[in-house]
C-alpha cells in the first residue's frame, strides 16, 4: 500500500454517518478522510486512496459526471473499490438508484443500514485487499516495462532483430532490425509468407524441418540459411529461438532473435576453400551422408515409438470407457439384488438362519456397489468440479481399493492425522491421482515393498516459485523401490515420458497429476534417489470455506418421517428388473405406482391426462435420458416434483434443472427419505 495519510475516503451528507464510518475505520486501524461535498470528494480521489465510502443519498440526485470521468481516466491497473451505505431494503436488486450507482462506479459493494460494525469492517478490509492486489499489479507492470526497455537496448546494441511466431495462426511479429536483416524497410509489412519467400530454395526445406523438430521435441531452434533481398543480393541470416508452451504442455509460439552473419559466413567460406582438399571433401561428404542417414533412422524410430504410444493410449481409453459401461450395468443389477433382498428380509420373520444369509448377501452386494461406484467415477471424463474435500476421509476410504490395486506383495501404511482442514479440489481427480501414484510406486518395487501414504498440513508464509502463501494439505506417497536418476527425475512430468516397458504405460500419469496440481493452484513435487525410492508430494490449497465435517456417501439411516399419505408415483426405468424391484419397494411403502419403461412412454401417460404426485426416473436410458424427460415434463407440469436416480456420482453438466438426485443402488429407507424430502420441499409454505 503506498505511503499516505489517507486509505479510506468518506463522503456523506449526514455528518453522523461520516463520523460513524470514520470511527469504525479508526478502531480497525484504517486511516480515513471525510469530505463535505461532492467536488472535494472528487478532488480527493487518487491512486493513493484504497477505497471510498459514501451513502446512497449522497449521490441520489447529484451530477455524477465528474466522478464518472475520474473513473474513466484511471490507469489500466486501477479499479477503485466503492462501498455504498444503503437504506434498509436498498440493495441493487430492489433499488434502481443503487443499481444506477453500480453502473457508474463499477467496483461497488453495498452495505445495508443499519449495519453491524463487524460487517462494515469486513467489507472495508476486503476492499483494501483488492486494492492491494491492484498496487501489486502496478508494480509488476512497471517491472515488465523496465525489463522491456533493457531488452530493447540489448538487442539494439547487439544488432539483433527480435521476432515471434504464433504457431496457431502463423502470424509473425518482427522488429525493425529483424525486417532489415531480411532486406525489408522498417515500415514495410513482413509476414511469415514473406519470410519463407526470402529464404534460398535449397535452405527452405532445412529451415522448415528445424521448425518442425523444435515444435515436436522442444529443443532450441538454431539455424543459418541464405536469404534473397529485393535488390537480388544474397545474404546469410542466423536465427535462434525457443519454444513456448501453455500450462497444458501444448506448443503455442516460437520467440527468438536473428542476426545478419553474411560477413562471417563469407570469411569462413573463403578460409575453407583455401584449406580444403579433394580427400577432405569426400570424407566430409561421407560423414554428412552418415549423419543424414542416422538422423532419418532416428526420426523413423521416433515416429514408430510415438505411433505405438498413441495406439496404447487409445487402447487404455477404450478400456476405460468399456469399464465404465460394464460397471454401470453391474450397478443396476446390484440395485435389483439389494432392493429384493431388503423386501425379502421383511417376509422371513424370525428365521435366524435366513436373516443371516440375507445379511451376508446384502453386505456382499453393498461391497460390490462401492467398487462399481469407484469404477464409474474413474471412467468419467469431465472438467474439474471444485468443492470442499476432506482428504483424510478420502484417503481412508480408498485403502481397500489401493490394496487391491497394488497386490499382496506390497504393504500400504497410512498416516492421516485428525482435524485436517478441508481443501479446494475435485475429489474424483484426487482419487485418480492417488491411485496413479500408488500404481507407479508398485511398479517401482517388482519384488515387493512398502508404500507409505501420508497427509500433513503446511502453512507457507512467503511465496515460492510454484506456490503462493497460505495453507496447504500435502498428500505424499513414498516407496522404497528403484528410484530415479537426476536426469530421469527432470523429465518425469513431461507428457509421454515413461521408464516402463513399451505397452505398460502411457507416460501421461505424472503429467496429468502435474496439470491437476497447476489447475488447483497447488504443486507436484518429486524427490528420488536411485536405488533408494521415490517420494511424490501433491500440495493442495486449503479451502477458504468454513471448516465443516464432510459427509461421504454411506448407507442412509432409516427414514424418520412418513409422507402425508399414499402418493401416485410415475416410475420410469428402461430396465424391467430394476423397475419391478423399485415398484415393489414403493408399493410396500403404501404408494400407488405406475410404471413406464422409456421417456416416450412416460410422456404418453401425461398426454393422456394422467395426474401424478411425483416422477421418479432413471437417468441413463436409450432414446431419451432422464434429464431430457425431466425438461419435457417440466414444460407439461411445472410444479410436479421430480427425482432422478443415477449410478454416476454426478449428473452430467448441462442439466439446468433444479431436481433431486438419488444415487444407485439405494435402499427402501433411502428411497422413502428422498421422497419425503422432495415432497416436503415442493409443498407451498403456509402464510
Amino acid at each position: 500500500m503506498p505511503n499516505s495519510d489517507v486509505v479510506g475516503l468518506i463522503h456523506a451528507p449526514v455528518g453522523r454517518d461520516s463520523k460513524i464510518a470514520a470511527s469504525l475505520l479508526q478502531e480497525a486501524g484504517i486511516r480515513s478522510k471525510i469530505t463535505s461535498d461532492l467536488s472535494s470528494f472528487v478532488a480527493s480521489l487518487g491512486d493513493e486512496v484504497a477505497f471510498a465510502v459514501l451513502t446512497e443519498e449522497a449521490f441520489r440526485s447529484a451530477d455524477l459526471r465528474a466522478v464518472a470521468a475520474w473513473i474513466e481516466t484511471q490507469p489500466s491497473w486501477s479499479d477503485l473499490p466503492f462501498i455504498i451505505l444503503t437504506n434498509r431494503g436498498g440493495g441493487p436488486e430492489r433499488n434502481p438508484a443503487a443499481a444506477r450507482l453500480s453502473e457508474v462506479l463499477g467496483n461497488v459493494s453495498f452495505v445495508e443500514r443499519p449495519f453491524h460494525a463487524t460487517t462494515f469492517i469486513s467489507v472495508a478490509r476486503s476492499a483494501m485487499r483488492g486494492r492491494r492486489r491492484q498496487y501489486e499489479a502496478r508494480s509488476r507492470i512497471e517491472a515488465l516495462d523496465e525489463g522491456e526497455r533493457r531488452l530493447q537496448t540489448a538487442l539494439s546494441a547487439g544488432r539483433l532483430g527480435a521476432w515471434e511466431l504464433d504457431l496457431a495462426s502463423n502470424e509473425l511479429t518482427t522488429s525493425a532490425t529483424c525486417r532489415a536483416i531480411f532486406g525489408h524497410a522498417p515500415e514495410e509489412r513482413f509476414t511469415y509468407t514473406d519470410l519463407l519467400a526470402t529464404i534460398h530454395p535449397s535452405d527452405l526445406g532445412r529451415m522448415q524441418a528445424a521448425v518442425k523438430a523444435t515444435i515436436e521435441t522442444g529443443a532450441d531452434y538454431s539455424i543459418e540459411y541464405r536469404t534473397f533481398w529485393k535488390d537480388g543480393s544474397t545474404h546469410w541470416a542466423e536465427v535462434r529461438a525457443q519454444l513456448y508452451k501453455d500450462r497444458f504442455g501444448k506448443a503455442t509460439k516460437l520467440v527468438g532473435v536473428s542476426a545478419d552473419v553474411t560477413s562471417r559466413v563469407e570469411a569462413e567460406e573463403y578460409q575453407r576453400q583455401l584449406n580444403e582438399t579433394l580427400e577432405e571433401r569426400v570424407a566430409e561428404r561421407t560423414r554428412e551422408l552418415e549423419q543424414a542417414h542416422a538422423a532419418v533412422m532416428a526420426e523413423v524410430n521416433h515416429r514408430e515409438r510415438a505411433e505405438e504410444q498413441l495406439r496404447h493410449a487409445q487402447k487404455m481409453d477404450a478400456i476405460g470407457q468399456l469399464t465404465g459401461g460394464v460397471a454401470h450395468d453391474f450397478n443396476n443389477l446390484l440395485m435389483a439384488v439389494l432392493g429384493n433382498l431388503e423386501l425379502l428380509r421383511k417376509y422371513v420373520g424370525e428365521d435366524v438362519k435366513a436373516l443371516r444369509l440375507i445379511d451376508g448377501a446384502q453386505q456382499g452386494a453393498q461391497r460390490g456397489a462401492s467398487l462399481t461406484q469407484r469404477l464409474l467415477a474413474f471412467s468419467r471424463k469431465q472438467d474439474l468440479r471444485i468443492d470442499d474435500v476432506d482428504m483424510r476421509a478420502l484417503v481412508l476410504g480408498m485403502e481397500d481399493l489401493l490394496r487391491r490395486s497394488v497386490g499382496s506383495t506390497i504393504v500400504i501404511r497410512t498416516v492421516a492425522p485428525d482435524n485436517l482442514p478441508l481443501v479446494s479440489a475435485d475429489a474424483n481427480q484426487i482419487e485418480l491421482a492417488l491411485l496413479n501414484l500408488a500404481v507407479n510406486a508398485r511398479d517401482a518395487m517388482p519384488e515387493g515393498g512398502t508404500i507409505q501414504i501420508e497427509l500433513r498440513q503446511t502453512d507457507l508464509t512467503s511465496s515460492t516459485v510454484e506456490l503462493s502463501p497460505g495453507g496447504y494439505v500435502v498428500l505424499s506417497v513414498t516407496d522404497d523401490g528403484n528410484g530415479m536418476s537426476e536426469e530421469t527425475l527432470k523429465k518425469a512430468v513431461e507428457p509421454f515420458f515413461s521408464t516402463k516397458e513399451l505397452g505398460k504405460g502411457t507416460g501421461l500419469g505424472l503429467s496429468m497429476i502435474h496439470g491437476l496440481a497447476l489447475q488447483l493452484k497447488g504443486h507436484l513435487n518429486l524427490a528420488s534417489t536411485l536405488g533408494q525410492g521415490t517420494t511424490a508430494e501433491l500440495w493442495i490449497p486449503v479451502s477458504n470455506s468454513v471448516v465443516a465435517e464432510q459427509v461421504f456417501p454411506t448407507i442412509a439411516p432409516p427414514a424418520t418421517g412418513k409422507p402425508s399419505g399414499p402418493k401416485r408415483i410415475l416410475l420410469v426405468d428402461d430396465d424391467f428388473l430394476i423397475a419391478m424391484s423399485s415398484a415393489d419397494m414403493l408399493m410396500d411403502l403404501g404408494h400407488d405406482v405406475v410404471e413406464a419403461h422409456s421417456g416416450a412412454e412416460a410422456l404418453k401417460l401425461f398426454g393422456e391426462g394422467r395426474d401424478f404426485d411425483l416422477l421418479i426416473t432413471d437417468y441413463s436410458m436409450p432414446g431419451m435420458t432422464g434429464g431430457e424427460l425431466a425438461k419435457a415434463v417440466r414444460a407439461i407440469a411445472p410444479n410436479l416434483p421430480i427425482l432422478i436416480a443415477s449410478g454416476y456420482s454426478e449428473l452430467p453438466p448441462g442439466l439446468e434443472l433444479e431436481v433431486a438426485r438419488l444415487g444407485k443402488p439405494y435402499s427402501q429407507d433411502q428411497l422413502a427419505q428422498e421422497i419425503n424430502k422432495v415432497l416436503a420441499s415442493s409443498r407451498p409454505s403456509k402464510p
